[in-house]
């Protein structure tokens, strides 16, 4: 085990990387005054910059999606580094030889395994810049050519993906290496060469190679395609075996072009062969990448938990893609075993005709690729429907199998609600036994809840049980809420009203704008219809006849009541400021509105067919970038306020 960073130095990275240089690597800052500078943020889109540099205080902080922090953490969002990684980034920049901790392990020291590493990443740089100029100008790499030119790819898409061909001779590139300096046991552990019975030799040799790279950019193996028929090795792709820097189950082929883009749109697309990362890049979808020679696993799930930062109005996706025949359709049930490992939702798109992404591109261009993604369905309606679709729907022996087959497998969906959705669905998609259709749904969930060692609801209901109190901070508020309500959330609609109901001139349309929808609580709900039928707040000047005007109008005492409480309740501002203030409350829960209308829609869309609901799908996207585009706005406004 690796030893731990001394304090002093990451202390000393702290003091000597200085944050807009490192920043503007990535961002072009220009001076905002008051010894800030500002760009336009590298976590989330946006036309009008909100990301702002303080190099004094070595921070950052966009007032866009608030992401924000040292230089350390920086690197490690943008990166997508952990933060020992970060710091090793960091030294090397700034030129600080790291120190580290005593393990008391017995094992190599932490300054020897790095040094290990710089050598052996340095020789497959060496490596792979070897292969990249044999494909391009060897004479007999012209086999490696034309399977890249018959696949679609040119000159042009194998240098950006680092496509190479190894030689067919027996000691080319071992060769290669050691008049770079390094020795043969340097290349037999960083596994480009291996050891033979006599003499060492090249691993890969008359084959088409792709580099693989880790997350923080470094080439650590590669993937070689057969291209003879004399080929002594008869496996179609060969890789790079397990060596101190490169670990199958830990790295994803395209995750160093794909992790900032996965990152900014919490998707990723795992495909199975290193053509249909290429394949999905060059048609725009960025976010693609391949496992490398094993099954999709636990290690690969955790790389993508990492890129994939849920958003609190959108949840990740990851979209497994296929083959279409049956060993891909057995993959992808296996990936099953995975699908809960990730917060967000799994999905499987499987193209109707057995295609590949590589094969997809070569039959129906960049658009093809684009619309098979789209096309993802979720994992477990695949599975599911796969499962059953074996039997006969038809009769009631069919039927009776489908069901065995398929409650075991629902029952170990962990989301509870999830898992109910899925058996209701399944009672759809088999179908009643005759005579038996009045209670069959209720039948179907209650047996997926005993195969989870769930009881059912109905009867846990009958037990009398006490029900659970409010949340705390509802209590403390008291208002009457429907379900778990942030009660930072219930104090911002708190705020707009009570700047509704004291100051409606400065509330104003934007106020009025608000549908009652906008407000969880039923008690602040109720409140804002009465602002509505008082005749809202454009048009009111305030002060005592306003106030009458609501209690006139107010359903019930409860309303009256905290309209009463918020026309004296003290403004948390003074008078310079409140103009700023009742712009930023009423904006921002505006904007939190809007946000769960997002989420709403999202899911929508998603549960949306788009090659089988064309006009559906197209009427929702083009209501989500419009929602979208209201909710930017709003945040702009919000910032504007608030400054």
């Amino acid at each position: 085990m690796a030893g731990r960073i001394r304090d002093e130095d990451i202390a000393s990275i702290r003091e000597r990387a200085r944050i807009d240089v490192i920043v503007g690597e990535y961002v072009a800052l220009r001076n905002a005054g008051g010894g800030s500078l500002k760009g336009l943020c590298p976590f989330h889109d946006e036309k009008s910059p909100s990301f702002h540099v303080t190099p004094a205080r070595g921070f950052f902080h966009c007032f866009g999606c608030s992401e924000g922090g040292d230089v350390i953490s920086f690197v490690q969002k943008i990166d997508q580094l952990s933060f020992t990684e970060a710091i090793e980034r960091l030294a090397d920049k700034v030129g600080l030889q790291l120190r580290y901790e005593e393990t008391g392990s017995g094992g190599p020291a932490p300054r020897q395994n790095r040094e290990q590493r710089t050598r052996l990443v340095e020789a497959h740089r060496v490596a792979a810049e070897f292969y990249a100029e044999a494909l391009a100008g060897s004479p007999e790499a012209v086999a490696g050519r034309q399977f890249l030119d018959e696949r679609g790819f040119d000159h042009a898409a194998a240098e950006r993906f680092g496509v190479g061909y190894a030689p067919q001779g027996g000691e080319v590139l071992r060769k290669h290496l050691r008049q770079k300096g390094f020795s043969d046991h340097e290349i037999i552990t960083a596994g480009l060469v291996a050891q033979g019975r006599n003499a060492p030799y090249d691993r890969f040799r008359g084959r088409l190679v792709w580099p693989i790279h880790d997350l923080m950019g470094d080439v650590v193996g590669f993937g070689a395609r057969r291209l003879y028929d004399d080929d002594r090795i008869e496996a179609k792709y060969l890789n790079t075996p397990e060596t101190p820097i490169y670990k199958k189950s830990h790295v994803l082929y395209g995750v160093d072009l794909a992790k900032k883009d996965i990152a900014r749109t919490s998707q990723a697309v795992v495909v199975e062969g290193y053509t249909d990362v290429m394949a999905c890049h060059l048609a725009g979808v960025t976010t693609a990448v391949a496992t490398c020679g094993t099954a999709f696993g636990e290690d690969h799930a955790r790389i993508l938990r990492r890129l994939l930062r849920d958003q609190d109005e959108y949840r990740g996706q990851v979209i497994f893609t296929f083959d279409g025949d049956a060993a891909g359709q057995k993959a992808a049930l296996r990936a099953f075993e995975g699908d809960q490992r990730f917060v967000g939702q799994t999905y499987v798109a499987i193209d109707p005709d057995g295609l590949d992404p590589c094969e997809r591109r070569q039959n129906s261009g960049d658009l093809g690729v684009r619309e098979l993604i789209a096309r993802h369905r979720p994992l477990f309606e695949f599975a599911i429907r796969s499962m059953i679709d074996e039997y006969d729907l038809d009769n009631a022996e069919g039927r009776a199998h489908a069901l065995d087959k398929a409650i075991p497998f629902i029952a170990r969906i962990r989301d509870r609600s999830v898992r109910d959705q899925y058996a209701v669905r399944l009672s759809g998609w088999v179908g009643p036994p005759l005579g038996h259709s009045e209670n069959w749904e209720r039948d179907v969930v209650s047996r997926v809840r005993a195969a989870a060692g769930v009881p059912d609801r109905r009867a846990a209901a009958g037990r009398g049980r006490a029900a659970a109190p409010p949340p705390a901070g509802q209590q403390a508020l008291g208002v009457p809420v429907h379900g778990n309500v942030d009660p930072q959330t219930l104090e911002l609609e708190r705020a707009a009203l009570r700047v509704a109901v004291q100051r409606p001139a400065l509330a104003g349309p934007t106020f009025d704008d608000l549908a009652p929808e906008a407000f969880l609580s039923p008690a602040y709900r109720s409140v804002r219809e009465t602002v509505s039928k008082a005749g809202g707040c454009a048009t009111q000047g305030g002060g005592h006849e306003w106030v009458e005007a609501l209690l006139a109008v107010a359903p019930d005492d409860a309303a009256r009541h905290i309209a009463t409480q918020l026309a004296v309740e003290a403004m948390p501002v003074d008078e310079n400021a409140v103009q700023r203030y009742a712009d930023s409350v009423v904006l921002r829960l505006h904007e939190v509105w809007v946000s769960r209308q997002l989420v709403a829609l999202k899911a929508k869309l998603q549960r949306t067919d788009p090659s089988a609901q064309v006009e559906v799908y197209n009427r929702l996207f083009g209501e989500l970038m419009a929602l979208e585009k209201h909710r930017r706005d709003l945040r702009e406004r919000g910032i504007g306020s608030a400054g």
